[in-house]
């Protein structure tokens, strides 16, 4: 009859109970693991150098501590630590190391595993600079770092985990060829898969992450127990100065590398240094303690920082005289991005073609990037030497910014740097950035540099807030997210030199204020480390405003003044520079 319910037959409900019984098995059997794995995890810990699981559940303290650590939590972690380490046999004996002078900075020493007849060259005091080559990021900050530390004066070592050769530099190894091909996976085909990529580079560095990598860090100690662990070492990767910690240095330094506050960047127990008041308020807020955090400024190398004011001043005296607006556009370390950055060289064409726009390009050391590049520019019209050129040498790179310096404008519209090997393909940018109206890029740790920028698509969500921070700063747009977006971006510039001057008055503002000077900040701390008359500035703060700062009449440059252009590089004030303004510097205004 209609609407009448018939009875489920004999082998509907054989089928349902078992279904029931699966799910209940298949519960049981996860739950059994995770009690398994969460047993294991007291044992994983016992013998660390330090307490992870205490400094993050400290939160703010006083009835605002954070979560401790749940059996889940600790399954987790247990065999996320199992897959990094795949049965790799822990071991506490110091690899020997030997260090010689770099090929490409002059007194600049570099570290590798030491070999049976390799004398190399003895270093008393070092100022050790650590980073990872995981794209091209972690080094060229690197490099940043111990150009401050050469300038200083100071015996500055370069020390890369992954040029000490041993199985622990292979397990990092297996992890960055996984996070490139990540990379370059979101970026190529986007969508449902950028969109998941974006999600796990911004969402998965939480405590648990941390907990991860400081488990990874107590099998990689061996790549560090080879220095003197009583010299302080500045880490440009979090997984640097958590091996250091867990090694035993006495005194480390992590630069916290973008804009995007994650547990899994913060190094308990070593002063981690930040570039901006966004990431020191909320590192604070997740309950890293204010003696272990501080506001640095950018990483950025000191041949930029030293003469960001000057180059900002050409840029400017070009915009007035109408010159054609020179793009760099670089591509990352993993070597993503190349289906955009095509699309972008291809919709500049008819710009390049008018002579409004040049274009730089560094492809890296990556072929199949110079390769898409020089199909686009075939596609174009374009050939070598006809239309563009091709720079392959680093001595090539210093010649091109040579001419430009003297004021000579490229033979081509286009100029494409493309290299066989690694070190001049992170160089180059941080050249040819002098010498460029506007670095187009995607918001990595060049979103912090001093010139104008055009910020570019991002490969992963993190990257998100970089882009943010130079916006707010005035010498960064907003992300584009398009082709089109950009181009109208280029052509406002082209159109509307007012934009592109405010840009370059709000670098020279910010270097006024120190902006720049996060590696200067971070060695002369750790020179004051070696010395032993380092101690924390926010502990023995006696001020609660700016005011009461001002007032003193202390930690400002040229009194006042210098605490105005503080404000005004955070955005506490606004100082108007419009198309008429008569001053090209805040020295001028200043004065009159």
């Amino acid at each position: 009859m209609k609407g009448c319910w018939a009875a489920p037959s004999h082998a509907t409900m054989k089928n349902i109970g078992r279904s029931i019984t699966a799910v209940v098995v298949i519960g049981l059997s996860l739950l059994f693991f995770e009690n398994h794995q969460a047993a294991k995890y007291a044992a994983l810990t016992a013998s660390n150098t330090f307490d992870i699981d205490a400094y993050v559940t400290r939160g703010l303290g006083r009835g605002f501590e954070n979560p401790p650590i749940s059996d889940f939590d600790k399954a987790k972690v247990v065999t996320l630590h199992s897959l990094s380490v795949l049965g790799h046999n822990k071991t506490d004996a110091p690899i020997p190391l030997a260090f010689s002078p770099s090929p490409f900075v002059p007194n600049l020493h570099i570290s590798k595993a030491k070999e049976v007849s390799s004398a190399g060259v003895s270093l008393s005091k070092p100022l050790i600079v650590g980073t990872i080559r995981m794209g091209f990021g972690h080094h060229r900050i690197a490099y940043a770092t111990a150009s401050w530390g050469i300038d200083s004066g100071s015996e500055t070592l370069f020390h890369d985990l992954l040029a000490v050769e041993s199985p622990e530099a292979g397990l990092i190894k297996r992890t960055d060829e996984l996070y490139s091909k990540g990379s370059r996976l979101a970026s190529e085909l986007g969508g449902l898969i950028e969109t998941t990529w974006g999600g796990f580079t911004s969402k998965s560095g939480d405590a648990n992450a941390l907990r991860t990598a400081y488990q990874l860090a107590e099998v990689l100690k061996p790549l560090l127990k080879g220095l003197d662990i009583n010299q302080p070492i500045i880490a440009t990767h979090s997984l640097v100065g958590l091996t250091a910690i867990a090694a035993g240095f006495k005194n480390v330094i992590n630069l916290v590398i973008d804009n995007h506050p994650q547990w899994f960047l913060v190094v308990p127990g070593a002063l981690n240094l930040v570039q901006g008041p966004k990431t020191l308020g909320k590192l604070l807020r997740m309950g890293v303690p204010e003696t272990d955090v501080r506001l640095a400024g950018h990483w950025v190398p000191s041949d930029l920082v030293k003469n960001a004011e000057a180059d900002s001043l050409v840029r400017l005296e070009r915009v007035r005289a109408g010159a054609p607006l020179r793009i760099l556009l670089p591509v990352g370390g993993a070597g993503a991005q190349r289906r955009w950055v095509s699309q972008l060289l291809e919709a500049l064409g008819p710009l390049i073609t008018k002579g409004s726009v040049q274009v730089i390009i560094n492809a890296g050391d990556h072929k199949h990037m110079r390769g898409a590049f020089e199909e686009v520019l075939e596609r174009m019209g374009m050939k070598p030497n006809d239309g563009y050129e091709v720079v392959t040498t680093i001595e090539g790179v210093h010649r091109f910014c040579s001419e430009r310096r003297n004021a000579t404008e490229p033979a081509h519209g286009v100029t494409l740097f493309a290299f066989d090997t690694y070190f001049p393909a992170v160089a180059a940018t941080d050249l040819l950035s002098r010498v460029s109206d506007v670095l187009a890029c995607k918001p990595s740790e060049l979103a912090f540099y001093p010139l104008p920028k055009l910020m570019l698509r991002r490969v992963g969500d993190h990257e998100a807030d970089s882009a943010l921070r130079a916006n707010e700063l005035g010498e960064g747009t907003e992300e584009m997210r398009e082709v089109s977006e950009a181009v109208s971006w280029i052509r406002l510039m082209l159109t509307r030199p007012a934009y592109l001057r405010n840009m370059n008055k709000r670098v020279i503002a910010n270097v006024g204020a120190g902006v720049y000077d996060g590696c200067k900040n971070a060695v002369a701390t750790a020179l004051e480390m070696q010395k032993g008359t380092y101690s924390s500035w926010d502990a023995s703060s006696k001020y609660e405003t700016l005011d009461e700062m001002e007032d003193a009449g202390e930690h400002t440059v040229e009194g006042g003044r210098g605490l105005r252009r503080m404000m005004e590089a955070e955005g506490e004030c606004i100082v108007s520079f419009d198309a008429s303004s008569k001053y090209e510097t805040l020295d001028e205004m200043d004065s009159a």
